[in-house]
């Protein structure tokens, strides 16, 4: 009996009964046996020097085990780089507890052990530190003239420069017909998720650890630990099944990582180190940008010249850089175009890449500028992108390996209704609500890594994939298992995937919606692989009944090797082992992007979002009543999983633009609000109707699966898509992140 394909069906995720029961064991849940805790200690101001610990009193506490500082910990690695990691950027990375400098507000400086949580935490309140402070500087706005070029590294791979300038692009705008200029700011976000930062650690005995780490990489956590401990990796196996969200915070190793590992080595005992909330501000977040644009076009609505800046924050020590003014010439074909990026270093820990990192902040000021551009030439905002229609990468000079934006302009206007809307400001109305409509586009690029996979059929004749990949939520361990069943014909239920371990065949980090790719692509040349194998072992069975039968002969269905012109003639996969001794048989396979074929096109996800919002004319309380996103995105292996990502970057979209903001003290040189109370982010009442759509897309250059990824794609077109929204029901644009109401009064 032959088997559905699984590719293209809305399978529920796989480990959605043990996530919603309980029975998936995070990394601060696992029950070990004689476990220490950890309390890390953090810094109190913002930058100067350690003169004194005073630790008798919290030791004294009976089951206090130890407290480290950079006195007392043990000798480390010596060199940078050797703290670096796969998401590192140019510059030397933050070393946990190197020596007395502070270099930003909560910097980890001390970690208290204790036989319990409760009397770790304690016993770190008692702890005093004397400190010799030194001037800081935090504020991004005051240290513009500092901003420079950022420095180049490794991540400029996945993270490319500003394209360089094309025409004269001073000139053009000079002399065009409608001009726009604008700035745009944002503040600092941070990642927060659900499941807070912790790693237990279990010492095995002669520098052999196994680690439980909120991670979105294993083998990146696996190669850290080794690089800084000087441990062999193999005797390294950090294990992640199941990661409660992380938005690219857990990208890079975080430090709850170091402190684990380093005092379980030490005192050669079991030690779990957990962040509270509040600690989860101590590292890593969007950093605060502002952003001009100069947009210029002819009388037909065609922009001629285009012009995109943008300053953002980094720390002293790393060059943290984003994608931000890289988009416009990618998505409008201007002829005469200036994108500059720089950045100002300040005393604060590293930004982080967080959900659509760099696109998120310059598409909001794209298509602000696009949309105020409109107005100026009272011309449809979605007729405007039509006219300036790039059919290729304008900004690369080369095509895109797929490109079905116009498909998503047309067809989520029609389902949006985009047609009943009234061009004029402040001329649509509900009661006393002002009622507006506003769209905008979202750009995101297609890449592949290289990874592997190990592909083998049991004794019971069941399909097993191994892979180190996470899955942090997204529907990766069911998608994976999708891909796997397809390559050898069998239902879901027959395919057992087992992942986020570092002893498993390499995977890269999970982020930049490139998992599906790499992964996938990795898992269907492994498939291939093992079909190759499955075959050759029937063929040369005794009296097998294939015979002389090649690969094109063949199919696999349900179990069974198949000849195709007698599907009567059959070999069924447990046959296959028993004929071989009842040993599985297996292969492992690397799966690598076709660079020379790939670097002749543009790659990227594409979408067109509508959106409409009430703004309560005597209040200014916004409520985005209704939005739709139209995506193109190559084969779309699930369209469940995949419209849970969508629908999860427009939620977050409404959370930037209204709600999400870390607040700076700038006298002190730290974040105010560092909890959940005060960080606002959207709840139930704030979120209405949203709705999704896939546009057909084929892609045949991409990779073998055809398949871009969704992850970050929902994220970047939406908040512009609401100021716009905002504009046209109040006449007001507001151009800084998040949009409070005071701002409508």
């Amino acid at each position: 009996m032959s088997v559905l394909p699984s590719i293209g069906q809305p399978v529920s995720r796989l480990e959605g009964h043990l996530k919603v029961t309980g029975g998936a064991k995070y990394a601060g849940e696992y029950n070990i046996p004689g476990l220490l805790y950890g309390y890390v200690i953090n810094s109190t101001i913002t930058k100067g020097k350690i003169m004194k610990f005073n630790t008798g009193p919290a030791k004294a506490l009976p089951g206090v085990i130890e407290i480290f500082t950079h006195e007392n910990r043990p000798s480390l690695a010596w060199f940078n780089q050797q703290y670096a990691d796969m998401d590192a950027p140019p510059g030397a990375p933050f070393r946990p507890l190197h020596d007395d400098k502070i270099k930003y507000n909560g910097q980890p400086i001390a970690l208290v052990v204790a036989e319990t949580f409760e009397l770790a935490r304690y016993a770190a309140t008692i702890v005093e530190v004397e400190y010799e402070e030194e001037v800081f500087n935090t504020k991004l706005e005051d240290h513009l003239a500092d901003a420079h070029a950022p420095a180049v590294g490794l991540a400029t791979m996945l993270k490319p420069l500003p394209p360089k300038p094309r025409g004269d692009f001073e000139s053009a705008y000079a002399g065009s017909f409608a001009q726009v200029s604008a700035e745009y700011l944002h503040g600092t976000e941070h990642h927060n998720p659900l499941e807070l930062f912790a790693t237990t650690t279990i010492y095995e005995g002669e520098g052999k650890l196994t680690i439980y780490d909120k991670t979105q990489g294993t083998v990146n956590s696996q190669l850290y630990v080794g690089n800084i401990f000087g441990l062999h990796f193999k005797d390294i196996r950090v294990i992640s099944p199941y990661v409660g969200g992380a938005f690219g915070s857990g990208l890079r190793p975080q430090y709850q990582l170091f402190m684990s590992v380093m005092a379980a080595l030490e005192l050669k005992r079991n030690v779990r180190v957990t962040l509270d909330r509040s600690q989860m501000f101590t590292f890593g977040h969007r950093p605060p940008t502002i952003q001009h644009t100069r947009f210029g076009a002819d009388e037909s609505g065609m922009v001629t010249a285009m012009n995109h800046s943008a300053v953002a924050e980094t720390s002293q020590f790393e060059d943290y850089t984003e994608v931000v003014v890289n988009w416009a010439n990618m998505l409008y074909p201007a002829s005469n175009t200036l994108m500059e990026y720089k950045l100002v270093n300040l005393d604060v820990y590293s930004p982080l890449d967080m959900r659509s990192p760099g696109g998120s902040t310059g598409l909001h000021a794209i298509e602000s500028t696009m949309d105020e551009l409109a107005y100026k030439l009272n011309i449809d905002p979605v007729e405007l992108r039509l006219i300036n229609y790039g059919h290729t990468d304008a900004s690369m000079g080369r095509p895109f390996s797929s490109k079905e934006l116009k498909e998503c302009y047309l067809q989520g206007a029609e389902k949006f209704g985009w047609s009943n809307r009234n061009p004029e400001t402040r001329s649509m109305r509900r009661g006393n609500k002002l009622v507006g409509y506003g769209m905008a586009t979202g750009i995101w690029e297609a890449n592949q890594l290289p990874a592997r996979a190990e592909a083998m059929i049991t004794k019971e004749g069941k399909l097993q994939i191994n892979s180190a990949v996470t899955d942090i939520g997204t529907g990766t361990f069911t998608v994976m298992a999708q891909i796997a069943a397809d390559e050898l014909g069998l239902e879901i239920d027959d395919v057992i995937f087992s992942y986020g371990d570092s002893k498993m065949p390499f995977a890269p980090i999970q982020g930049g919606s490139f998992t599906t790719s790499t992964v996938g692509s990795a898992i269907k040349a492994a498939g291939k692989a093992l079909r190759k194998k499955l075959l050759k072992k029937a063929v040369y069975m005794k009296n097998s009944v294939l015979k002389g039968a090649e690969l094109d002969d063949v199919m696999f269905e349900n179990g069974y090797i198949v000849l195709k012109n007698n599907p009567s003639l059959c070999v069924s996969f447990q046959d296959i082992i028993a004929g071989n001794n009842g040993k599985v048989i297996k292969t492992t396979n690397t799966s690598f992007p076709n660079v020379f074929r790939l670097k002749k096109y543009s790659r990227a996800t594409h979408s067109a979002v509508f959106v409409e919002v009430e703004v309560d004319e005597e209040l200014g309380i916004i409520n985005v009543t209704r939005a739709l996103t139209a995506v193109a995105a190559g084969k779309i292996i699930n369209p469940k999983t995949a419209r849970s990502q969508i629908l999860g970057g427009m939620v977050w979209s409404i959370s930037k633009v209204l709600h999400e903001e870390t607040i700076s003290d700038h006298n002190l040189g730290k974040y105010m609000n560092q909890n959940l109370g005060e960080y606002h982010i959207p709840v139930h009442a704030d979120i209405h109707e949203m709705d999704v759509i896939f546009v057909e897309e084929n892609d045949t250059i991409i990779n073998e699966l055809g398949v871009k990824g969704v992850g970050e794609i929902g994220l970047v077109g939406m908040p512009p898509a609401i100021a716009n929204a905002i504009y046209h029901a109040t006449g007001k644009r507001i151009n800084q992140f998040p949009i409070h109401l005071d701002s409508l009064l």
